[in-house]
């Protein structure tokens, strides 16, 4: 076990998959100076110019490279700086990586982990804050990931770096220096939740910073005699069903809590599918941010954010109904 920071377990396990395999390589902008995060501090030293590849400033261009590469043989992590950027990339990967196995008829695949730094950190504004997790949940033949802690943000990005399909990479710029012990030999499975916290009266779902505040909303919720369950889906396609189900069939009460705007959110998707499986006690909760743009200013930035007191607040109400 060592101790490393949320962005340090994600370039570790870079690293170590590019030592071990010499097809994965690195694209994207300011690579050599370690990107806007330190998420690639000193691989381009300690592996060149030829895997840890600095681009011009044209997001298209980027993931257009990267899927031609990994359509011949290589396995790229492509490297958008912000979730937000991305969108200037969205065909290259809706309307052409998603979809190459199955135009292709099985003949090639695009295996690629698309990194897009997400959610709102240190009053970055509206085009640096947004959570579209949900957006890419929607596109058949995409993957998405969604990590919590840096054991997570370890052995996830060696699961999406080995799989075959295109990962959509979301790491949360909140947590960049979050601390947590890392076990470099604990494999985790896409589509395999996590129980954060177990408990009895409520099940508490959440994934990416939200997980852990979900968390801190258990830990409060004990000391006030209510017994929560928080499952950190980890990722979202695919997700863990039947771990919410199992706990949702105990506890018979159900709290979605994401940041993104709630409207559309895939917190929806969780509540809907869960409904039709669960007869629970309480009508089941969605937690996410209103459907505005994220401002400026801090005090109107905190406007928006869903928090561990809101998950408590929630909780209580339907333990009282």
């Amino acid at each position: 076990m060592a101790k490393m920071t949320y962005v340090e377990a994600s370039r570790e396990a870079v690293r170590e998959a590019m030592q071990a395999d010499a097809t994965v390589w690195c694209v994207g902008e300011d690579l050599g100076r370690g990107s806007v995060f330190g998420q690639y501090l000193g691989l381009q030293d300690e592996f060149g110019k030829d895997r840890v590849v600095d681009t011009p400033i044209s997001e298209a261009g980027i993931m257009g490279a990267a899927f031609g590469a990994a359509m011949v043989g290589t396995r790229p992590i492509v490297e958008m700086r912000f979730s937000d950027f991305a969108l200037c990339a969205t065909d290259e990967l809706v309307n052409q990586i998603a979809k190459a196995r199955f135009m292709f008829g099985g003949q090639s695949r695009a295996p690629m982990v698309i990194r897009k730094p997400t959610g709102m950190w240190r009053s970055s504004a509206a085009q640096h804050s947004q959570s579209l997790e949900s957006w890419y949940t929607h596109i058949p033949g995409l993957v998405v990931v969604c990590p919590a802690t840096p054991q997570d943000n370890y052995s996830m990005m060696k699961a999406a770096i080995a799989s075959d399909d295109p990962v959509v990479y979301f790491e949360h710029k909140n947590i960049w220096g979050m601390e947590g012990k890392v076990d470099r030999n604990l494999e985790v499975e896409i589509g395999r939740a996590a129980i954060r916290r177990e408990g009895g009266d409520l099940t508490l779902v959440s994934w990416s910073d939200t997980a852990n505040l979900a968390i801190q909303a258990g830990d409060a919720l004990a000391t006030k005699g209510v017994s929560a369950e928080v499952i950190d889906l980890r990722s979202l396609w695919p997700w863990d069903k039947e771990a919410v189900i199992a706990s949702v069939q105990k506890t018979g009460r159900l709290i979605v809590a994401h940041e993104s705007v709630a409207v559309g959110g895939f917190g929806a998707e969780v509540v809907a599918s869960i409904a039709q499986e669960v007869t629970m006690k309480t009508p089941p909760r969605r937690l996410g941010a209103p459907r505005s743009l994220v401002a400026y200013a801090p005090n109107l930035e905190d406007q928006m954010r869903v928090t561990a007191d809101m998950m408590v607040t929630a909780a209580m109400e339907m333990i009282k109904t």
